[in-house]
């Protein structure tokens, strides 16, 4: 018998595939190109799941909560590329606070199992608290200056970008939402992805750490980037 949690993934999936189509047939590249993106992007949970074993030599599952929240963040997504995002205005807010949530709750689980000893009331908890809004808050960083790099290349090759950046104001108020996706994870204390990480402490914190350096270094670059294409833009 077919589970809610994989019927929920299978539906929201083929809704996300039905608006590539709906894109494709509108010839709006970047919503293809996104929806497509979303699509990919929640299927790997289950790759992962067939991956992790040969690398770790031990079963691995991820269970059925994390596809299932990509998925919905991806479909959410899609649907703003669609035209959500100019005609709704809080569809945008509502994304990243989604998105964002699940970052934090990922980062929240991986300090959780990095450090039990600061699970419960303290500084440590503090500590991973901090570390989660931190961390959820540079990846939204990181998201911005990819909208933003999109749209400086799409000018500089005169094409239509993949990713919008709708302005200075539109970036803050996703970086507002992005923590507020934080600081729901933490006041609900969320810790649905803990039994997961559990699993392979050391890989879930190797890929923590390895997507904070990507992050970082990413952010870094593109940063620069976009510095250089304003000065020689002015």
């Amino acid at each position: 018998m077919i589970s809610i949690a994989t019927l929920a993934v299978v539906s929201i999936q083929s809704a996300t595939f039905g608006l590539f189509v709906l894109a494709v047939r509108r010839r709006n590249v970047a919503a293809a190109f996104n929806a497509f993106g979303s699509f990919v992007l929640a299927l790997l949970p289950v790759v992962s799941e067939v991956v992790l074993p040969a690398i770790l030599t031990r079963n691995v599952s991820v269970g059925p909560v994390l596809p299932t929240w990509l998925a919905a963040a991806g479909l959410l997504h899609s649907i703003g590329m669609l035209g959500r995002y100019e005609s709704v205005w809080w569809w945008d807010h509502l994304t990243h606070t989604v998105s964002a949530a699940l970052v934090a709750a990922l980062v929240y689980a991986g300090g959780i199992v990095a450090f039990p000893d600061g699970a419960g009331v303290g500084p440590s908890s503090g500590a991973i608290a901090a570390v989660t809004v931190a961390y959820t808050f540079a990846v939204g960083v990181f998201w911005e200056l990819i909208e933003l790099v999109a749209r400086d290349v799409g000018e500089r090759l005169d094409v239509k970008p993949v990713l919008v950046q709708y302005g200075w104001r539109d970036t803050a108020f996703d970086l507002v939402f992005d923590v507020v996706g934080a600081l729901l994870v933490l006041v609900a204390d969320l810790r649905i992805f803990v039994p997961v990480m559990e699993q392979a402490p050391g890989a879930a914190g190797a890929a923590l750490a390895g997507a904070g350096w990507v992050v970082l270094v990413g952010s870094v670059l593109m940063a620069v980037f976009v510095g250089f294409e304003r000065s020689t833009g002015a």
